[in-house]
């Protein structure tokens, strides 16, 4: 089982240390930083079990780190605070973007976002839909937002959305995107190792696929996951609450592609699509 558990390891990894190499990071960063998650896993999830704080020598028992060293990076973790997160007009344009493609009150027929009046004029607007996400920032702020990153364009008073999703080109929101997203993946397919009601964790896969069919199917597997996500929105956006018990959800959806790599004879010949759940 270990054996498993460290060539997975190393499976989930490798890609991040790929970038963090062409980034500048060399193995001394990383190993500090994978220090500082120990101390503050351990911290928090098994001192939580045990029903009481831990002291520095039962965490470094626990983790192998030096006594010293747990100390000087608690101290640490405490003036740092929490991770690096979206900055908070993006996470606005985001929720915007999100309620404009999938609310019916922004939509057209054929369930494309409706170009909008920037002003409320006793229908559906921009400063409506700015009300309806309970934005706490102007609608005109949210909307320099939007076109900054070319998301959505205003002409003689009326917004129009240029794309479907907020994708934002500056590199700390896309960092802020890929701790968020691949932080909750990884919570999922980990809570699905430990037993109990499973999350959904499946995945589609196809290893000698033409490069033709590839080309031809992925703008319409791109429309497909954001019909998913925009339904999903739709049936959950109207629940939000501020009151009585609430529970955090993510919902997400990848895409992956690149050349097969032909090892041993008839592999080249060899299609698979399956399924994948963890329990």
């Amino acid at each position: 089982m270990n054996e498993v558990l460290k060539l997975a390891v190393l499976m989930i990894l490798r890609p991040l240390v790929r970038y963090l190499i062409g980034q500048g990071w060399t193995y001394g960063a990383l190993a500090e930083a994978l220090k500082m998650v120990y101390v503050e896993e351990t911290s928090q999830h098994y001192g939580k079990a045990a029903g009481r704080g831990l002291t520095d020598s039962r965490i470094s028992l626990l983790t192998g780190i030096h006594r010293k060293e747990v100390k000087r990076l608690r101290l640490l973790l405490e003036a740092q605070g929490e991770g690096p997160a979206l900055r908070h007009g993006a996470n606005l344009a985001a929720q915007v973007v999100a309620a404009w493609v999938s609310m019916t009150d922004y939509t057209d027929a054929a369930g494309q976002p409706r170009p909008l009046p920037l002003r409320d004029e006793g229908g559906p607007s921009f400063e409506g839909l700015a009300r309806r996400v309970k934005a706490d920032m102007r609608p005109r702020a949210i909307l320099d937002e939007l076109g900054r990153v070319g998301v959505a364009e205003e002409q003689a008073g009326v917004v129009r959305l240029l794309r479907h999703a907020y994708i934002s080109a500056l590199p700390e929101d896309r960092i802020a995107f890929l701790g968020e997203n691949v932080g909750d993946h990884l919570r999922s397919a980990v809570h699905n190792l430990s037993g109990g009601e499973p999350f959904l964790e499946r995945a589609l896969y196809f290893d000698a696929l033409p490069a033709a069919v590839v080309e031809g199917m992925r703008p319409e597997l791109f429309r497909m996951s954001e019909r998913l996500l925009r339904e999903a929105h739709q049936r959950l956006s109207g629940a939000e609450s501020s009151t009585g018990g609430q529970r955090r959800l993510r919902l997400g959806v990848y895409y992956y592609e690149a050349d097969a790599a032909v090892e041993g004879e008839g592999e080249g010949e060899r299609a698979a699509a399956t399924g994948e759940e963890h329990a």
